[in-house]
């Protein structure tokens, strides 16, 4: 008896079951058009998306990122239309909440990663640099070999890579000498007392002017600054081009070099500080005394 009341269950519940399926059967088949012309239009908005975003942002990383965001965006909403065309409204709230839970929780446990992230989408937007750029951050000075969504790869001048996290790049001043094309070099040279300063002058820019790598179109300038202990110091300014991977240090050193050979040929002195030892000072040994001493061990 038992096993027949069981069957018959069992029959009652599967023919509600049908009946429930044949009567949401035009629900079905309408939830089902839905994510196809859902799916096909999010893939083709994506498409079309990607192709206006590459006239603005240059980053392929960054063009991915926001078409991607939006399809799965797109996505979502075709998924909640066909689960509420079926009448699963519980389902999409339970849906939703969980999903507040899990971004709010991910959000708190990858907050600085959040934060790199964020800062090289505005990186990208506001492109305050390029691949290619000769830049200075926080102490590291180079060339910006990579430019990624959570940091941004350096190359210094010591040969070193330096992985800088896009947060502190975001958050820090940029020098950036490469969108100028020119950076000044200042070079501080001292001259005596006695010298024609305006012989020196006219001698010390016509030695560095014609250096290789300087910017023709900016003048080589030169200022007397202060009197000195020992010398008249000046500045001299050289404005080197950047775009041609010019090495700074080389065109110090080529500087440095012609003025030092244009002094020696004019007779033009770069003063350096004298100093005498006193070995006659209260507490101390004369110099004589120190010479005798020697002179005492030697024939011993």
């Amino acid at each position: 008896m038992n096993i027949e009341h069981a069957y018959k269950l069992i029959l009652d519940k599967l023919s509600i079951w049908a009946k429930e399926f044949i009567r949401i059967l035009p629900n079905i088949a309408l939830a089902a058009l839905i994510l196809v012309l859902g799916f096909y239009l999010a893939k083709h908005i994506r498409n079309l998306l990607r192709r206006i975003l590459k006239r603005f942002i240059i980053n392929e990383a960054l063009d991915n990122l926001f078409s991607s965001v939006i399809y799965i965006f797109l996505l979502g909403i075709v998924v909640f239309i066909a689960l509420s065309v079926l009448q699963l409204d519980k389902a999409v709230t339970s849906i939703l909440a969980g999903a507040g839970i899990i971004g709010l929780a991910l959000a708190f446990a990858f907050q600085d990663i959040a934060s790199n992230f964020i800062s090289g989408i505005f990186l990208s937007v506001r492109k305050p640099l390029y691949v290619g750029d000769i830049v200075k951050i926080k102490d590291y000075m180079g060339k910006v070999e990579e430019i990624n969504l959570r940091d941004t790869v350096i190359k210094t001048y010591q040969g070193q890579m330096v992985i800088i996290p896009n947060k502190d790049v975001f958050q820090n001043p940029i020098e950036n000498y490469t969108l100028l094309g020119k950076r000044r070099l200042d070079l501080n040279v001292g001259v005596s007392y006695g010298e024609d300063l305006e012989n020196v002058k006219t001698l010390t820019i016509q030695a560095v002017k014609d250096i290789e790598g300087l910017v023709e179109e900016e003048e080589v300038t030169m200022f007397y600054t202060d009197f000195g202990d020992s010398s008249i110091n000046y500045v001299i300014r050289l404005w080197i081009n950047v775009h041609d991977n010019v090495n700074i240090l080389e065109v110090q050193s080529q500087c440095i070099l012609r003025i030092k050979k244009v002094y020696d040929e004019h007779n033009i002195m770069i003063p350096f500080p004298i100093r005498t030892l006193d070995f006659g000072i209260k507490g101390g040994v004369s110099l004589s005394e120190v010479r005798e001493r020697h002179s005492n061990e030697s024939k011993s």
